[in-house]
């Protein structure tokens, strides 16, 4: 069904969601940028306090095999927002210029306003410029403030954000200097979203920019990891870039317990859905090492690598009386999953022509529909592959395309053993979804690829 039908008919069937009283909840769906799987407590970090972030996993779900929607935070957003994998996806990998979400796309946002929630994003959205149709307030938005494009999203003292339709300046960061910090304007806009809506349903997305580097000064000085200061980590004898990293992480956890106390303030604590993830895996830019604080935990690789340690992120989920507290889940999924699951959840239609399918049943703890693969590509090095079947991860690197690397997830989670020569019939069945997972993108076309 064309976006347009579909979403005309489904506004004019769906229902008014306001509370008090309701049976679906609203969501907060908070995402941070480059956070990998081992730099919160829940999942196994020493040196960094992340004590907001783990009361979700005490009181929701810990999910232990959840992944990304890319290695890189543009298609991954694209897929998060679309439902689609990048074998189908508009953008499959950042770019300057930036590749928008088009037209015809149906968004998370938009599926909720067929549902009648308020709909809101601050922070960083990377998937569609202010000049074009890819824009949030054309993709379902009601409201909007932070940065259009992610090259923008590297200033953590911007010249200028967007409200809407409008830049907003700010003179105290002009001529380089550092006058206001973005993080610590665009989040109390957040809280108040919840004030001015907290008797009506909302849907909330929160999409940090912790603890993302700035990418051009950590080229030009080594550190990156920009802050107004180090926080708890002040006194560490640690290098400056690693406060700098354990700082945005305990400024992610504060702003999740902020979110929380907001939540309970208004009574609609019980009434939420609250989602923590990561668009990626760990990064090891401005100056910050993945092995510092082992942020990637057992995993091999880290941004930009379809190993483990690019896709799998981590993701937790809370609603008090309705997702199982102190759980932890191996349910597979990824981020195309979330727009089906967010539909149903919220009692909205499910759009056709996508590739997730609705994981409702996993968060709230029942038995679940299982997809037979996950898929994932990436072009930046000319043209990787990644897939998942059940317990089995096919990786085809562009490095040597005439060969697929095999890893039984299962018995080896680190990939550490290529099983390929073993299992000549897995690689088969991987080489098949490879070839037919995707369609052709003149966007981005494959570069040297060989099938197997």
């Amino acid at each position: 069904m064309k976006r347009r039908s579909f979403l005309s008919a489904a506004l004019a069937a769906a229902p008014l969601a306001a509370q008090p009283g309701r049976t679906h909840p609203n969501i907060v769906f908070i995402m941070a940028d480059d956070l990998g799987i081992g730099d919160l407590g829940c999942y196994g970090q020493k040196k960094i306090a992340t004590p907001n972030i783990d009361r979700l996993a005490r009181e929701g779900t810990l999910f232990t095999q959840a992944y990304s929607g890319a290695t890189v935070c543009a298609p991954s957003r694209g897929s998060l927002m679309t439902g689609k994998h990048l074998g189908h996806a508009t953008i499959r990998g950042n770019r300057e210029p930036e590749v928008p979400i088009q037209p015809g796309e149906v968004t998370i946002a938009e599926v909720c306003k067929m549902a009648g929630y308020k709909t809101g994003m601050f922070g960083k959205w990377g998937i569609g410029g202010p000049a074009n149709l890819g824009r949030p307030n054309a993709q379902g938005f009601d409201e909007w403030f932070g940065y259009p494009t992610q090259l923008h999203a590297h200033m953590y003292y911007p010249t200028h954000l967007w409200h809407n339709e409008t830049e907003v300046f700010f003179p105290k960061n002009f001529n380089g200097e550092r006058g206001e910090y973005a993080p610590d304007i665009i989040f109390p806009k957040a809280l108040d979203f919840i004030d001015r809506h907290k008797a009506e349903s909302f849907f909330l997305y929160l999409p940090f920019t912790y603890p993302h580097t700035n990418n051009e000064l950590g080229r030009q000085k080594g550190d990156g990891m920009e802050v107004p200061d180090y926080g708890s980590y002040q006194d560490k004898p640690w290098p400056a870039p690693e406060k700098g990293f354990a700082a945005m992480v305990e400024r992610l956890d504060t702003a999740v317990g902020q979110v929380l106390a907001k939540l309970t303030e208004h009574h609609l604590d019980r009434d939420t859905l609250v989602i923590v993830t990561s668009d990626n895996g760990a990064h090891q830019e401005g100056g910050h090492t993945v092995d510092f604080f082992d942020s990637n935990g057992i995993y091999r690789g880290w941004k930009r690598d379809l190993y483990e340690g690019g896709i799998h992120v981590p993701f937790l989920a809370r609603w008090p009386g309705h997702v199982p507290a102190g759980r932890k889940s191996e349910q597979v999924f990824a981020f195309w999953d979330m727009l089906p699951t967010i539909a149903e959840l919220t009692g909205a239609p499910i759009p056709e022509g996508i590739d997730g399918i609705s994981m409702a049943n996993a968060f709230l703890g029942r038995p679940q529909q299982n997809h037979e693969y996950l898929y994932w590509e990436f072009h930046e090095r000319g043209f990787d592959q990644a897939v998942r079947l059940g317990q089995w991860k096919g990786v085809r690197r562009s490095a040597n395309q005439d060969a697929i690397e095999l890893y039984d997830l299962a018995a080896d989670p680190p990939e550490t053993r290529d099983a390929a020569a073993a299992h000549p019939d897995v690689v088969r069945r991987i080489a098949a979804i490879m070839s037919s997972a995707r369609t052709d993108s003149s966007e981005f076309p494959v570069r040297k690829q060989t099938r197997r």
